[in-house]
């Protein structure tokens, strides 16, 4: 539709198996971890799988991202710009990078996007971003609509957003944490998850002054009440996080967002797209409370509320019950008053007097009577119970497939070429046609035909189409089901092979940035990531000095190093912001986080509601 706005879901897939489910549900992309140098060292795949994911993904239009978006050491260069190319061959529509070596490589013209690593914080970064040649930027998670808005008219380029998922407490690709406690980079796709951690806050003089939690954990990211802003934001790409989640979260958050986009488009009179092709039906209603999440945060698309789940960073569920009789130890069982049916199997759990996260299975549900596989100890009535493990749920997204089926529409014409030969056409949706003629005598039938025509051109099954109309010509002239059918079977064939003959790939954008764009700026350290001789001539041939590299290959040399910047304010969460006189002295002026990783200090930023997170070697 001209001058309509695409919009794109992008899905996460940890395999090529998840990712087939990601594009059944509705996904217009997915992203997928290349063999290496991927952000998540534990969600690799191979080349071949990669291939096999993209081949099916193209027939809905739908496309393949490659994530390589780890720094790179000298001596992996080369092996990186050999895996471009493969992934290339293999049909790639695009990488997704943080480290500019590869700006300086010898690439095949694949298109090229800005990983949400490359700490994109400003408008004026996402444009020399897209001026060196990225034809899309991953934009920070903490940005609020007006930033995207502005992010996206100055690069100029489409623009990818984070709209559900796990949220980093640091900016992503500016967390040392990892690395400097336990010399595991999340940069290198290591991460340890510094930030799921309990911590203590202490005072200066090394007192307790709040008791161990998980003050740096946050809460899932949850947009889909708010879809509609970020796509009047200027927003292109919305991205579900999870590459290493499970095909029922994919199969799941895929489709609620996808019923979403849809809504959206149908409302937009025109004015926007999807991404791809094809009709997602699942076997199941999405529900995005019913599969794994720390509970939710809108973030800054809006006013910000709670962003941090301090109890837990795992996911304690839905609370589906009140606990009505403590358990009977003679009994084996405890009840429940609950709004809901319980499942043999279901997975349960409670939070103690201690605030700990107490889970179990559920052996057998008798009505409000429940049976735990387990002794549920500390469970009391008045507790809350919740449900983590849906196993009615859980059963349908096991499914092959997960229950999703997604089809083509193709319309058919029959008109006839005389009286010895008719012509058979198929379109579709991805504005494929073709047309093929066919010998045949055509007599007056008895009766008439186009009900029985419709019945044969009707008979799909084994393929991704799915009937739309027909425009049939023919009249009264009879055709022979058998001739008919074949006929049908070999358009089909041919308008696959049209499909994947003008599957449109993106290319690299070319390269405009000026040789200047760093000149008069300090020089740039640890925080830029620069770990090897290409990324380094890149900055280099634009007019930056390096002062310092990345921290896993050049050792800072203060005492103290900020190991995270955020957006998110230990302070402003417990209810002690420095900005308000009644809360302030909730805590003292100056905390620090003690685990047996190390000291933190937090260096709080009052004008940006933000602090620093700053690993000093002093114990306290």
């Amino acid at each position: 539709m001209s001058g309509a706005r695409t919009l794109e879901l992008l899905a996460p897939a940890r395999d090529a198996a998840t990712g087939r489910i990601a594009v059944l549900a509705g996904a217009d992309a997915v992203y997928i971890g290349a063999p290496a140098f991927g952000a998540r060292a534990a969600a690799t795949n191979s080349i071949a799988d990669i291939a096999a994911l993209a081949a099916f993904a193209h027939v809905y239009r739908a496309k393949v991202y490659v994530t390589m978006n780890t720094i790179l050491y000298e001596d992996e260069l080369e092996r990186a710009r050999e895996m471009v190319w493969e992934l290339y061959r293999a049909g790639v529509d695009a990488l997704i990078v943080q480290d500019m070596a590869y700006l300086e490589m010898n690439l095949p013209p694949i298109a090229l996007h800005a990983s949400t690593q490359c700490d994109v914080r400003t408008a004026e970064k996402a444009a020399w971003l897209a001026r060196a040649g990225f034809s899309q930027i991953v934009l920070p998670r903490e940005f609020t609509p007006a930033e995207i808005k502005a992010a996206r008219e100055a690069a100029g380029v489409p623009v990818e957003v984070f709209v559900h998922g796990a949220l980093c407490v640091s900016y992503s690709g500016d967390c040392q944490a990892g690395f400097a406690a336990m010399k595991r980079s999340a940069n290198r796709g290591e991460c340890p998850q510094m930030c799921r951690l309990p911590y203590e806050i202490v005072d200066g003089e090394g007192k307790t002054v709040a008791p161990a939690r998980h003050y740096l954990s946050l809460r899932d990211m949850n947009q889909s009440a708010n879809l509609e802003v970020l796509v009047e934001a200027g927003a292109s790409s919305f991205k579900i996080e999870g590459r290493l989640k499970d095909a029922r979260y994919v199969a799941n958050v895929t489709a609620a967002y996808s019923r979403r986009l849809d809504e959206i488009v149908a409302a937009s009179g025109g004015a926007y797209v999807r991404g791809s092709a094809g009709r997602s039906v699942c076997a199941f209603t999405p529900a995005l409370d019913r599969t794994f999440n720390r509970g939710y945060t809108s973030y800054f698309v809006g006013k910000p509320a709670r962003m941090a789940s301090i109890d837990t960073p795992k996911w304690a569920g839905r609370p589906v019950a009140k606990v009505t009789g403590a358990y009977n130890a003679a009994r084996k069982c405890f009840t429940v008053k609950a709004n809901e049916a319980f499942n043999n199997g279901d997975g349960l759990g409670f939070f103690d007097r201690k605030g700990r996260y107490v889970g179990f299975r559920l052996n057998r549900a008798d009505g409000f009577r429940l049976y735990p596989a387990s002794v549920p100890e500390g469970l009391e009535a008045g507790m809350t119970i919740y449900r983590n493990s849906d196993k009615a749920f859980f059963d349908i997204l096991d499914a092959p497939d997960a229950g999703c089926r997604r089809t083509i529409r193709v319309d058919f014409g029959l008109r006839a070429i005389g009286r010895d030969r008719f012509v058979i056409s198929a379109s579709d949706e991805r504005g494929c046609r073709v047309d093929l003629p066919v010998d045949c005598e055509l007599e007056e039938a008895r009766s008439a035909q186009d009900s029985r025509r419709r019945d044969v051109l009707g008979k799909l099954g084994g393929t991704v189409y799915e009937l739309g109309e027909i425009d049939d010509s023919l009249g009264n002239l009879f055709v022979p089901v058998s001739v008919l059918a074949e006929a049908r079977r070999k358009v089909i064939a041919l308008l696959d092979t049209n499909a994947a003959d003008t599957y449109a790939f993106d290319r690299r954008r070319q390269g405009m940035l000026g040789g200047d764009v760093f000149e008069g700026e300090k020089p740039l350290d640890y925080h830029w990531n620069v770990a090897n001789s290409l990324a380094e001539r890149f900055y280099r041939s634009h007019g930056a000095r390096i002062g310092s590299h990345a921290i896993e290959v050049e050792s800072p040399r203060a005492d103290e190093v900020t190991v995270m910047s955020t957006r998110y304010c230990i302070r402003r969460e417990l209810g002690a912001c420095l900005k308000r006189k009644d809360e302030a002295g909730k805590l003292p002026t100056q905390c620090y986080l003690r685990n047996e990783s190390g000291i933190y200090r937090l260096d709080f930023d009052c004008g940006r509601c933000g602090m620093k997170v700053v690993k000093v070697n002093s114990r306290k």
